[in-house]
C-alpha cells in the first residue's frame, strides 16, 4: 500500500478536495442526532439554555460566584457561556475522536475513501452547535447591554488557533482508538476534569499569581481568554500571545496529521 501523504501541506489539499463530501456527511451528522424527535433541530437552541440556566443557578445563585468587578447575575451568565462555547467545542470533538474509525469501520475497507476527512466532520458538527448557541449568546446580550462591541468580528480569528490544536487532537486520538479501546475513557475523564481546570466558571485573577502559568499549559486556557476579550469586554487581543498560540496549534495540526496518516495502514488488519 502506497504511504498516505504526510506534508502538512496535504491537511488544507484534503480539505479542499474532499469539501463537498465533508460538507454533505456534516450535515448529516449534525442533523442526525435528532432525527426522529419532535422539536428537531430546536433542540439545538434548548440544549444550551438549558445548561447555562443550571450553571447560572448553581455557581451564581448557590456559591455566589462574580466576575471581577460585576455583581451582575446577567453579565455572569454571558462570561459564562462565552467560556462555554469554547469548552463544547473542544470537547465535543474530542470526546468523538477515539471512537471514529470504530463507528465507520465500512469506510476502512473503501481503498478510495479519505478516513483523514473524519475529524474534519465531527468539527464542522461542532462548528454548528457553536454557531447555533453564539446564536443564543448574542440575542441575549443584545437583550440586555445593546450591540456588542466590534471585536466580536475578531472571534473566528480567535478560535482559528483553537481549531488547528483540536483537529491534529482529533487525528492523534482517532488513530491511537483504533488500536487502544482504552483511550476512549481516558478522553472522557480529561475532558470532564479540563471544564474546571479552565478559567471557565471563575476568573483567571482568582488563581493565585503562581497558579496561573500552568493553567496556561492547557490551550483552552488562552482561547477561552481571548474570546471572552473580544466578544465581552471590547478589548483587542495580545497578538504576540495569539501567535504564539497559532504556531503551538499548527505544530499540534501537522505532528496529530502525520501520526495519523502514518498509523492508518494498520486499521483494516487490526478491525
Amino acid at each position: 500500500m502506497r504511504q498516505p501523504p504526510l506534508s502538512p501541506r496535504e491537511i488544507a489539499a484534503s480539505l479542499w478536495r474532499n469539501r463537498a463530501l465533508v460538507g454533505m456527511l456534516a450535515k448529516r451528522e449534525a442533523l442526525g442526532r435528532y432525527r426522529g424527535s419532535v422539536l428537531g433541530i430546536i433542540w439545538s437552541f434548548f440544549n444550551p439554555l438549558l445548561m447555562l440556566t443550571v450553571y447560572t443557578f448553581v455557581f451564581s445563585g448557590v456559591f455566589r460566584t462574580r466576575w471581577s468587578g460585576s455583581e451582575s447575575t446577567a453579565e455572569y451568565a454571558l462570561v459564562l457561556f462565552a467560556g462555554l462555547l469554547v469548552f463544547t467545542l473542544f470537547a465535543e470533538c474530542m470526546n468523538r475522536a477515539p471512537t471514529l474509525i470504530l463507528a465507520n469501520v465500512n469506510y476502512v475497507k473503501k481503498v478510495a475513501f479519505p478516513l483523514e476527512i473524519l475529524p474534519w466532520v465531527v468539527f464542522a458538527s461542532a462548528l454548528f452547535h457553536l454557531a447555533v448557541s453564539l446564536c443564543v449568546w448574542l440575542a441575549f446580550y443584545v437583550y440586555l447591554f445593546g450591540a456588542p462591541p466590534l471585536t466580536a468580528l475578531l472571534l473566528p480569528v480567535m478560535l482559528l488557533p483553537l481549531a488547528l490544536f483540536i483537529m491534529g487532537l482529533s487525528w492523534l486520538l482517532t488513530a491511537l482508538g483504533v488500536y487502544l479501546r482504552d483511550v476512549a475513557q481516558v478522553v472522557g475523564i480529561v475532558t470532564s476534569a479540563l471544564i474546571f481546570l479552565s478559567p471557565i466558571f471563575y476568573p483567571l485573577t482568582a488563581l493565585p499569581e503562581n497558579l496561573r502559568r500552568y493553567l496556561f499549559l492547557n490551550p483552552l486556557t488562552t482561547a477561552v481568554e481571548q474570546v471572552r476579550s473580544v466578544l465581552i469586554w471590547g478589548q483587542m487581543p495580545d497578538w504576540r500571545v495569539y501567535a504564539l498560540f497559532l504556531v503551538c496549534g499548527l505544530i499540534v495540526a501537522a505532528v496529530g496529521f502525520a501520526f495519523f496518516q502514518k498509523a492508518r495502514r494498520g486499521f483494516a488488519d487490526v478491525l
